[in-house]
């Protein structure tokens, strides 16, 4: 096996790399706060880490981190270097990624759908783009992680990620302001919830009555802050960054705090 450089081990890429450390793929790691690096093999610098690596992995906050670590190691990567960036950076930040690599090295966008429990279950969605056989190469690695969805070419599986998460999270945000409708109409609790279940929203009521899910509030404004989503995704962002009380808390907490 080739030996990877995982850099970022946050609440997922912890448990993404203790997995690809269990497959026993030779891995090194890096990560801001060493303390989350125990039990791993740990580089003391992203270029540290990534030196002689065959497959690079990058799982970071946002496009301001992962700018920011890549301007550390970029430079260190070796002709035939796969670099997997599975943060969600929007395509943007993956067009600025690719004109980084040096000659002869390779980037995949790999963000994921799926949280905490599925990263550590392997049971992640991964949407990938990028060229056909640097894809056909990825793919192995990335299956360790969940099922990989092949979006196209460079940048559409950044792109597709923010599609889809601003669906989502829209669509939670549509539940609590329904909901709230319904408490302020003086409908029994419940009925209005039962009937949104019953109907077309039956995947977002789900999502928006999750006990289990970690996907803080900071990070889907972050999400929707990566493109231009008109006035509707922008207008359900202003809604987040108003409950900075929720910032570190799950999505799902909105629908509480709306009702409220």
């Amino acid at each position: 096996m080739e030996k990877i450089a995982f850099l970022g081990l946050g609440r997922m890429g912890l448990p993404m790399a203790r997995r690809l450390a269990a497959a026993g793929h030779p891995l090194t790691v890096w990560n801001r706060t060493p303390a989350r690096t125990e039990g791993l093999d740990a580089a003391a610098t992203p270029a540290e880490a990534v030196r002689g690596a065959g497959v690079v992995v990058t799982m970071l906050a946002d496009p301001a981190a992962v700018e920011s670590v890549a301007g550390r190691f970029a430079a260190e990567l070796a002709p035939g270097t796969l670099w997997i960036d599975m943060s969600s950076v929007g395509p943007a930040a993956t067009a600025a990624l690719r004109a980084r690599l040096p000659a002869g090295a390779a980037l995949v966008d790999a963000p994921v759908l799926g949280s905490v429990g599925p990263a550590a279950a392997g049971t992640l969605t991964v949407l990938t783009g990028g060229r056909p056989e640097d894809l056909d190469r990825a793919q192995p690695l990335l299956e360790t992680f969940g099922t990989v969805v092949r979006c196209g070419g460079p940048g559409s599986g950044a792109a597709l990620k923010v599609v889809l998460i601003g669906a989502m999270v829209g669509g939670v945000a549509l539940v609590a302001e329904a909901l709230a409708l319904a408490d302020s109409l003086g409908l029994p609790d419940g009925l209005a919830l039962g009937a949104l279940a019953g109907g077309p929203l039956a995947g977002v009521v789900a999502r928006a009555r999750s006990q289990d899910a970690d996907f803080p509030v900071r990070l889907a404004a972050k999400d929707l802050g990566l493109v231009d989503g008109g006035p509707v995704l922008t207008a359900v962002r202003d809604l987040l960054l108003a409950h900075p009380e929720l910032a570190e808390e799950d999505l799902a907490r909105l629908v509480e705090a709306v009702r409220r």
